[in-house]
């Protein structure tokens, strides 16, 4: 019974002496937390959306072709030099020249066929005069007809055939009179026809029809033009590459806070380390649509006086859509992070399961829908802010109790055995707890109408 007793009382020990150890060893833990913190600065805020998209010329003309041939010769820029890519040309000059054998010869059979139906209009006008002549001989011999009349001096018939000769002289008349008019309109669409000649003929000239540089030229000597239902291209022109635009593909939900006239700034990776500046000019209305994304395309009117920027190259564009002077800004992480329930100040824990970010807050401080967490002792106390404008790592607050330099809680580091062994290691990840992604902080504490961090971060984070 003794040995029953006592190793009764050994077991109650053991348990004391393990729920002591175990209390003991979270309470160490719990001493070793470590609060990472950073201060509240006052300074100046740029909110940025930011997009990709291409330069393009101000003005691209696409030359074509209206006639079928081969391309014999190019024509020479203002250096002498054949047409080529980049060459500057001006208005009327010669690009490209097409055989023209056939539309010369088409030329000249035009030339030949008016020839022709002049000579016509002139032996028709000679068969006018002849047929007037007729018709008087015929007009005095039924006159006479008339006088005599049917007797004996006039056969009946004799004085038909007279009358008759007169109808016929008159209808001759007409007739040939009508085939005056008719070898006039054959002229008129002779001429048609040589005109149509002769512009075809001026087609296998390729002219400029505007001063420029050449961006592209995409045939070469001895290359066969075929033109049927729509004109092959020739050459493309950039009518003036010191006025250029950047088009930038703009996701729909950033493109209601971009309006014509705001500034842009841009860089490019052909020229490192080089911002350009141009301002919106346009926010095209057609969208597109790809694997169910919707995107505009903003046009940015940029000045290229020195010719740095080329057609065509990739830009990274920062739409200015806010900017705010000597605000309190506070570090994004500071907005995200929350603590568990143990670090709260025990006379500020929520009585019931409710989200930290909202506890003990009456209905216009849960409205502001920020936190910012600051330390207390060993413990943490919140501070209802009113989040605004967000550069993607900074957001402006507003709140009563904010001050500058107050230092706001970004998240925490526990400082047990393990942690400070990983710290000593350079190669091992620090832990990091109580820092929630942006998506489910958003929801807890994002501010729609305010553009917080739920709204604010993400929209000016988002990448294209």
């Amino acid at each position: 019974m003794r040995r029953i007793v006592l190793t009764i009382v050994l077991l109650v020990a053991a348990v004391a002496g393990i729920g002591t150890a175990i209390r003991s060893f979270r309470s160490s833990r719990q001493k070793a937390t470590e609060f990472l913190t950073a201060p509240i600065k006052r300074g100046d805020l740029v909110s940025t959306i930011s997009a990709t998209g291409t330069i393009e010329p101000e003005a691209a003309v696409d030359i074509g072709a209206q006639v079928a041939g081969i391309i014999v010769a190019f024509g020479t820029d203002k250096h002498g030099q054949p047409v080529t890519w980049g060459s500057v040309v001006n208005a009327g000059d010669v690009l490209a020249r097409i055989d023209d054998s056939l539309y010369a010869a088409a030329v000249a059979t035009a030339k030949a066929q008016l020839s022709q139906g002049e000579a016509n209009v002139l032996a028709s006008q000679a068969n006018v005069l002849q047929q007037k002549a007729n018709l008087l001989l015929a007009t005095q011999n039924w006159s006479r007809a008339q006088k005599l009349g049917p007797s004996d001096a006039l056969a009946q018939s004799a004085y038909d055939q007279y009358q008759d000769s007169y109808e016929a002289a008159k209808a001759n008349l007409a007739s040939a009179e009508a085939a005056v008019e008719q070898a006039k309109a054959a002229v008129e669409q002779e001429k048609a026809s040589l005109l149509t000649a002769q512009i075809n003929l001026n087609y296998c000239t390729i002219k400029s029809p505007v001063k420029g540089v050449i961006i592209d030229r995409r045939v070469n000597i001895g290359q066969t033009v075929v033109s049927s239902l729509s004109a092959p291209s020739l050459f493309l022109i950039a009518s003036d590459l010191r006025r250029i635009q950047a088009w930038i593909s703009v996701n729909e939900a950033d493109v209601g806070g971009i309006s014509a006239g705001e500034p842009v700034t841009f860089t490019v990776d052909a020229i490192p380390g080089c911002v350009f500046h141009g301002r919106v000019g346009q926010v095209r209305l057609n969208a597109t649509m790809t694997q169910n994304v919707v995107t505009y395309t903003i046009e940015v009117d940029i000045n290229n006086p020195d010719g740095k920027l080329l057609p065509y190259l990739t830009t990274n564009a920062q739409f200015e859509i806010g900017r705010r002077k000597s605000v309190l800004l506070v570090p994004n992480a500071a907005l995200r992070w929350s603590p568990q329930p143990s670090e709260i100040a025990p006379d500020l824990r929520p009585k019931s399961h409710v989200q930290p970010s909202h506890f003990d807050q009456g209905p216009a401080e849960a409205r502001m829908g920020a936190t910012v967490w600051i330390e207390q002792g060993q413990f943490v106390r919140p501070i209802p802010v009113n989040a605004g404008l967000s550069d993607g790592t900074f957001t402006e607050v507003a709140g009563g109790g904010l001050t500058e330099g107050l230092r706001a809680i970004t998240g925490e580091r526990t400082g047990g055995a393990d942690d400070q062994t990983a710290s000593r290691n350079p190669f091992a990840p620090q832990v990091f707890r109580g820092q929630r992604p942006a998506q489910d902080q958003g929801k807890e504490q994002g501010n729609p109408n305010e553009g917080g961090p739920s709204s604010g971060e993400g929209r000016n984070q988002r990448q294209r």
